[in-house]
């Protein structure tokens, strides 16, 4: 792993955050598990009336974005598993470490084979509109994500042959072929049970109006501008959660954030690494969390001029990962140069420094490959400030003439993610409850982050056999990491550090649960 240039590190910098926040820090967590634009509306609060409330309800006010939609089925953003998980429960549930346990699911057991996994479901469950939760449910719920025309999470039920509901409480998949990734799978996004009345209704409906089980009802939504969520007595750890009511808004912007909190406008907030100094100076608490998110470039090889692999291999080079943390990120984050940070079992040292900093072979590699002049690019991105500017410095450094093309955020999920018209795309990967996810979403000919569309052999077969091996099996993680070995050195994907979540919020919200892979609120309280 490099490491950043001179100055206070995102290690040093949560150390610090979490010493002044440990003694109120609640370690409850509910892990349910992977960009809205408009002004956000002003509330009726004054001041800093956290509770945003004269009716004696709590109310939790969270700006950081909207879900691309309230379906699970055709979300197309891994960030957001964060937003349905307040309206949605997962069969299983990630611990702090990344493993699976149950949620929905009292227990389950796979076949010998790895061919038939049974899930037990818990008893007397039901969604939000009291409707039962049983495995007949459970059984429409997975095969409308697998069968669905517009299902974006079809791909990774793709050996699903077949669910039954021998009876109330259990459910059994079959599989095609071995894969022991489910229980993790069945965390996120897929695995979250969707009321099949909700479908019913039609095919948009659900884009609209959740249909779930999660600890919190959504009963306004406004597209682009906010949701207004309350408390569901109904849920499974109702009593784990503290606040009465919940409001979403997109990402407040970097220049007002901290005065928006201060008002009262939002009490938690997505706050960008430029404004942490400015936000501890107004006396709000800021926490520093690490989360499954890495900085990546999306690299298109159906188009030029990324379909010559000497110029992917040249962009590889040309990136100076550590100036995008210490002057992009001010020191938040680590480089990183694969899709898993450190920690999780996927994450494989020996990919430290692979691609580190060399400007002089990243122009090497372009004279060998007979680009005498400077190679015309687009850089797409949402935002264009920091580390965008800084990807675009070095590009043209090395031999590209390169321009940043802004695409608007409410637009940019269709443009990267469906049409895949982009060449280079300044983006993160937001990581995935099961590894097979992360390889589907990131390599495979329908992943959302491979516009290029190929999958390599070499990649295919390495995900093969991790995915037919054991998650306790003693050989499972040492197949896993070679796997993002070969995918690392042999796919497009540049990756480029580790991306921490930053949250500022007002002293009077307590600290939220330090969670890696999901945002939680458990425990939370607004006084």
């Amino acid at each position: 792993m490099s490491t950043p240039p001179a100055g206070p590190t995102a290690r040093h910098l949560r150390q610090a955050v979490r010493a002044t926040a440990a003694t109120s820090m609640s370690r409850r967590g509910l892990l349910g598990l992977g960009l809205g634009a408009g002004a956000a509306l002003s509330l009726a609060a004054c001041g800093g009336d956290a509770a945003g409330s004269s009716s004696g309800t709590t109310t939790l006010k969270w700006a950081w974005q909207l879900p691309t939609t309230w379906d699970p089925v055709t979300s197309s953003a891994g960030s957001d598993v964060h937003m349905l998980a307040l309206t949605y429960d997962s069969l299983t549930r990630l611990d702090d470490e990344g493993t699976a346990v149950p949620h929905l699911v009292d227990s389950w057991s796979y076949n010998a084979d790895g061919t038939e996994l049974t899930l037990t479901l818990k008893p007397d469950l039901v969604f939000s509109d009291g409707a039962p939760i049983d495995a007949t449910a459970v059984k429409v719920s997975l095969e409308r994500g697998r069968d669905a025309e517009n299902s974006l999470v079809a791909p990774q039920l793709g050996d699903l042959a077949e669910v039954a509901a021998p009876d109330a409480t259990t459910v059994v998949l079959t599989l095609a072929a071995p894969n022991f990734q489910y229980p993790n799978l069945l965390a996120g996004k897929t695995g979250m049970v969707v009321n099949p009345k909700g479908f019913a209704a039609g095919p948009d409906a659900l884009a609209t109006e959740a249909a779930g089980s999660g600890p919190f009802v959504l009963d306004e939504y406004t597209q682009n501008a906010n949701a207004k969520l309350s408390k569901n007595p109904r849920h499974l750890l109702a009593d784990e959660f503290d606040v009465d009511a919940f409001e979403l808004y997109p990402a407040a912007d970097a220049a007002t954030v901290v005065a928006s909190l201060q008002s009262g406008q939002y009490n938690v907030a997505l706050l960008p690494p430029s404004q942490v100094d400015a936000a501890k100076a107004a006396g709000l608490e800021v926490q520093v969390i690490d989360s499954l998110f890495v900085a990546v470039l999306d690299t298109n090889t159906a188009i030029a001029p990324f379909d010559d692999p000497q110029v992917v291999e040249a962009l590889r080079y040309a990136i100076n990962r550590e100036e995008l943390v210490s002057a992009g990120q001010f020191g938040i984050g680590e480089v990183n140069y694969q899709p898993f940070p450190p920690g999780q079992v996927g994450h494989n040292d020996e990919l430290a420094g692979i691609y580190a900093y060399d400007p002089d072979k990243a122009r090497s590699i372009l004279a060998d490959a007979g680009y005498d002049e400077p190679i015309p690019l687009e850089v797409t991105t949402a935002n264009p400030a920091g580390v965008p500017e800084l990807v675009l410095q070095q590009l043209n450094d090395v031999g590209f003439d390169a321009t940043i093309k802004t695409v608007p955020p409410a637009q940019f999920t269709e443009v990267v993610y469906i049409q895949h018209s982009e060449q280079l795309v300044v983006d993160g990967f937001a990581g995935r409850e099961a590894p097979f996810q992360a390889f589907q979403v990131l390599y495979s000919d329908t992943g959302l982050m491979n516009p290029g569309r190929e999958y390599d052999p070499k990649v295919k077969a390495a995900v093969e056999e991790f995915i037919r091996t054991p998650l306790d099996d003693p050989s499972y993680a040492e197949k896993l990491q070679a796997a993002t070995k070969v995918a690392v050195e042999t796919m497009p994907n540049t990756f480029l550090y580790t991306v921490p979540r930053v949250i500022a919020r007002s002293k009077a919200v307590s600290a939220l649960p330090e969670t890696t892979t999901l945002v939680t609120w458990n425990g939370v309280s607004v006084s």
